[in-house]
């Protein structure tokens, strides 16, 4: 399978391919040079590998949450390309692709935990738990949006616990007992586009594709809606 996926989620702008278990990436940190860096990233990219959007099978992006303004970018070239090439696209949670940067990084063992944590300004923060499985993150409890102070772990998970993402920068607003938890603390992690096509290519296999017009961002904050493209219904 030939994948291509795109994350502008964050700080971090990148595009990757997947080929057939291999990928590639571009990325660079760049809080406002998205819509610059994005499509010459995914030129290289074709260039380098000798390929042609036409010889993609499907599409994925980090949906959110993240930056407004960075998932608008992303969402809109997805479906654009989608669009004109009637192929799938698979939505990939830009917490799920933090929580899989832990994993890897930090070679996480089945069983441990991660709590990733983004920075969701207005004195709150994107909160997400997670447990590896199988070298992947499995969702434990709804992603959702609280203040520092109100951001709590699963009674029931134990093992070891990590904490992943820019929003641990904020630990010193969180309960004292659930930092404690935690073995190890990486808030240099960002979402990049290298684990949302890991993801989605696990995605693809569990039926998570969507036609264009349901490639959607997700804010969390209630109060943000998302326009389609104009004549999308």
């Amino acid at each position: 399978m030939k994948l291509l996926a795109l994350d502008t989620s964050s700080e971090g702008c990148s595009a990757a391919l997947w080929l057939d278990g291999r990928v590639t990436e571009r990325f660079e940190v760049a809080p406002r040079g998205h819509t610059r860096l994005l499509m010459p990233m995914v030129r290289e990219l074709f260039a380098e590998q000798g390929l042609s959007p036409t010889d993609l099978d499907a599409l994925a992006f980090a949906r959110g949450p993240g930056s407004f303004t960075g998932l608008r970018i992303a969402t809109g070239v997805v479906q654009g390309l989608a669009w004109g090439l009637d192929i799938p696209v698979v939505p990939v949670s830009s917490l799920a692709a933090v929580a899989l940067a832990a994993i890897e990084t930090h070679a996480l063992q089945e069983g441990d935990c991660i709590a990733v944590a983004f920075d969701a300004r207005m004195g709150e923060v994107y909160w997400g738990v997670f447990r590896c499985e199988a070298g992947l993150p499995v969702l434990l409890s709804e992603e959702r949006v609280c203040p520092p102070d109100a951001v709590t772990l699963p009674p029931d998970a134990s093992g070891n616990w990590y904490g992943a993402g820019q929003g641990w920068t904020l630990k010193e607003q969180m309960p004292g007992e659930l930092v404690e938890r935690l073995s190890a603390i990486d808030d240099t992690l960002l979402p990049a586009a290298a684990q949302v096509a890991k993801l989605a290519e696990q995605g693809m296999s569990n039926g998570q594709a969507v036609p264009a017009e349901q490639a959607q961002p997700v804010y969390i904050r209630d109060e943000v809606a998302w326009k389609k493209l104009p004549g999308r219904e």
